[in-house]
């Protein structure tokens, strides 16, 4: 292989990754917790898109209810994202021929 066969690869690397990081932003997961009392969305960045609280939890004593239930659904979102994330990145390095791996979440 000589250096610019070798060059055109690493820029066909960089684009790529640079479209995987443009995706992830369009990746979403929902995470619920408390039977879906709580729900929240985070995109492929790790981003809080939305939280959803159902009403029936907004009374004084439930502070420390709410407070828990957001952190099990953001915990159970993140497990999602995090799971689509590693499943696309192994999608890129199969298509760029890379042995598994050789990408992160791969």
């Amino acid at each position: 292989m000589d250096l610019s066969e070798l060059l055109k690869q690493a820029q066909d690397v960089q684009a790529r990754a640079n479209a995987m990081q443009e995706q992830l932003g369009h990746i979403e997961a929902e995470g619920s917790s408390g039977a879906g009392l709580v729900k929240l969305v985070l995109n492929g960045k790790a981003e809080l898109k939305k939280v959803s609280i159902d009403p029936t939890l907004l009374r004084p004593d439930g502070q420390q209810l709410i407070e828990d239930l957001i952190v099990a659904a953001h915990t159970d979102a993140k497990t999602k994202v995090e799971r689509v994330v590693a499943e696309q990145m192994q999608q890129l390095a199969r298509d760029m021929g890379l042995p598994p791996g050789m990408m992160p979440g791969g």
